[in-house]
């Protein structure tokens, strides 16, 4: 059992990569001090990723040593768009979009945080009624210098690439966010850090506390690069037990121990005897068995957990085609990427001619390679195999 100096320790290092303020947060957190503590994440995807999930988790930490967390869906600031992690100009979204993608978004947060505890806001709430007068005061406090020392904008300046006045103004935003709900602590990923850093300028300004930062580690996806929506790399908290536990088997081995430390609760002395044995010459699809089950609890429960175990090992270690799998109603003449979409098999129609052109679809042990290939009457009867993981069988 750790003591509570232990607890807030581990909340301080587990994951985070940075801590600003660090010894003030310390001694407030030591204290009986109630402190809010916020994280904003923008819906331009409909998904929240176990990379958003990362900060979400450090949030649910805090919940649970009794403080105040405070969940912004930026509604606003997901149309104008954040550029901190882009090499290239983030176009605006359509507010249409924003609004469809974020129809679940606090369902999926609940998934981690308590939302009978928490404070949930949607940043058009105050950000829609600013003018240019407080605007203007706000951009007076940054200088154009700080904006575009930043790496990523660095590089888009040096390679002549567009930076549009818009992105400018998107850490103002999130820094008013701080001031409207007041923040003792911010987490965001380490890419976002002069936004959170913004937010304690703006506090300054007017006349609060600074907040604390906790900057979290990024993960990295399912292929090894940055866990990206548009890279189609994720695991979602919406993913079907089956589906995310074939996602989480998928990872390259070297990523193991950091989904363990940053996707799961699981305990760190824990996980370096994992690490341990692996080192000694553990099998580490053994230890990645042991990940992927705890992640599928910790969003499906421990039943879930177990079937989707059970479903991966006799489809894949067995190489069996499972008994209970989903019959799907086609016509005949319609094209099989169309029918991969539809099913939810694709996260798009450009994922599903991809997942095509690679081999990566059969039906009836066949390989079918042509993105135009369209179902036929052969067809009927048939299980098609999409992926790694995923079987349906085609009826008419």
């Amino acid at each position: 059992m750790l003591s509570k100096e232990q607890k807030i320790e581990e909340l301080l290092t587990r994951g985070v990569a940075e801590v600003i303020d660090r010894e003030r947060l310390k001694a407030r957190l030591l204290s009986s001090e109630t402190l809010r503590i916020k994280l904003g994440i923008d819906p331009t995807s409909p998904h929240i990723h176990l990379g958003r999930a990362v900060a979400l988790r450090k949030l649910r930490d805090f919940q649970d040593l009794g403080h105040t967390v405070v969940f912004i869906v930026g509604d606003f600031t997901g149309v104008i768009g954040d550029t901190s992690d882009k090499d290239s100009e983030r176009p605006m979204l359509a507010k249409q979009m924003i609004e469809e993608n974020m129809r679940s978004y606090t369902e999926q947060a609940g998934k981690i945080i308590d939302l009978d505890k928490a404070e949930v806001h949607y940043n058009s709430t105050w950000l829609e009624k600013l003018g240019y007068a407080e605007i203007g005061e706000q951009a007076d406090v940054f200088s154009l210098a700080e904006f575009i020392a930043r790496d990523n904008i660095r590089r888009r300046l040096d390679t002549g690439k567009r930076v549009s006045l818009r992105e400018v103004l998107y850490p103002l935003m999130q820094g008013f966010d701080s001031v409207a709900t007041n923040a003792d602590v911010e987490l965001g990923g380490t890419d976002q850090r002069f936004n959170l850093l913004a937010g304690r300028s703006l506090q300054k300004k007017h006349g609060q506390p600074e907040q604390a930062v906790l900057t979290m580690n990024l993960i990295p996806g399912t292929d090894g690069r940055k866990m990206s929506s548009s890279w189609g790399n994720t695991i979602t908290l919406t993913d079907v037990p089956n589906e995310m536990f074939g996602k989480v088997m998928s990872i390259p081995d070297e990523l193991i121990m950091d989904y363990f430390v940053h996707c799961t609760r699981v305990p760190m002395t824990e996980i370096a005897t994992y690490a341990e044995d692996i080192i000694t010459g553990a099998n580490p699809r053994d230890v990645k068995v042991r990940l992927a089950k705890e992640i599928v609890t910790l969003y499906h429960g421990a039943d879930e957990a177990q079937k989707a175990e059970t479903y991966f090992i006799e489809t894949f270690s067995k190489k069996q085609i499972p008994t209970d799998i989903l019959s799907i109603k086609v016509d005949d003449g319609i094209k099989i990427s169309d029918v991969i979409t539809a099913n939810g098999l694709a996260t798009s129609k450009a994922d599903a001619r991809r997942k095509m052109s690679q081999g990566g679809v059969e039906i009836a042990g066949e390989k079918i390679t042509n993105e135009n290939a369209l179902i036929e009457k052969r067809f009927a009867d048939q299980v098609m195999k999409v992926g790694k993981k995923d079987f349906v069988r085609i009826v008419f």
